[in-house]
This record gives structure tokens, C-alpha cells and sequence, in this order.
């Protein structure tokens, strides 16, 4: 279904092979999150989505664990950023900002909106309804950060 949906809106994205339980169940673990069934959905297709000069529109799994767990524990982070643990980032735009799910109570993301985070004034922004509204945005430009 994702690599379908991708492919219907441009054909210069390409996929890797699906993730396994054990990267999902790493995510998990390594956050204490519980991922939404619809990036588990699209990992369960392809561990991330590139585009045709190799950068990510939805982040590999291992890039998931590293960019969170750094925004997380860096601490020259903590003086001039709220702080990121009700955030779990899965892309970026290239410039600096991020997209992220929040992340409501006890490790679990409550609903499928998507934020931006700017890393220039610290503000978080919704911008889609879900990771599907986020894909499709994205790549035909009605989302721009």
C-alpha cells in the first residue's frame, strides 16, 4: 500500500527492503514508544523512503533511534531548546527542521497528526493530518517549511 501510494504521487522515490520486527521493536525500545500503526505499516514495506538522490522522506529505522536519541541527550540542546522527549522525529526538510509526532502520555502517540519543528525559534507547527496527508504534501509542495 505505501510503496503504491508513493509511487502514485512521483516515481523518484525509491525503497528499501521492509524493516524487521526486531529494528521496529528496537524503536520501541530504545524511545519507550509505541509507534503509529501507520508508520509500523509502512516500515512493515520498506525500512524508509528515499528520494532519487538518496535522502529520506521517512527516516530509516536506525536513523529514527540516533536523530531522537540525540535531540533527547544532547545537552547544549537543554539551554536553548524545550525539551524534546514529547517528540518523535521520523523526517527532516534538509534546512535544520524536523517532522515529528507528539507524543501525549506514557509513550504513546495518540493521534496521526504531523508536526515541524523549527530549529531556528523552537516552534512546533502542525502540518498534516497524518503521515499519508504528510507524504502527499510533502512531495507535491502543499507542505513547505
Amino acid at each position: 500500500m505505501w510503496k503504491e501510494f508513493v509511487n502514485s504521487i512521483s516515481k523518484d522515490h525509491h525503497f528499501k527492503e521492509p524493516a524487521t520486527k526486531l529494528e521496529i521493536s528496537q524503536i520501541q525500545k530504545e524511545l519507550n514508544i509505541e509507534l503509529p500503526e501507520e508508520l509500523v505499516a509502512l516500515f512493515n514495506e520498506t525500512n524508509g523512503v528515499f528520494d532519487k538522490w538518496n535522502c529520506p522522506l521517512v527516516w530509516s529505522t536506525s536513523q529514527i533511534i540516533k536523530d531522537n536519541l540525540f535531540f533527547r541527550n544532547f545537552e547544549d540542546y537543554r539551554d536553548i531548546y524545550m525539551p524534546f522527549d514529547n517528540l518523535f522525529f521520523f523526517s527532516d526538510a534538509g534546512n535544520g527542521d524536523l517532522f515529528c509526532y507528539a507524543i501525549l502520555k506514557n509513550g504513546t502517540i495518540d493521534k496521526n497528526d504531523i508536526y515541524v519543528w523549527n530549529h531556528e525559534d523552537d516552534s512546533r507547527t502542525w502540518v498534516a493530518a497524518s503521515l499519508k496527508h504528510f507524504i502527499e504534501g510533502w512531495i507535491t509542495g502543499k507542505i513547505g517549511v
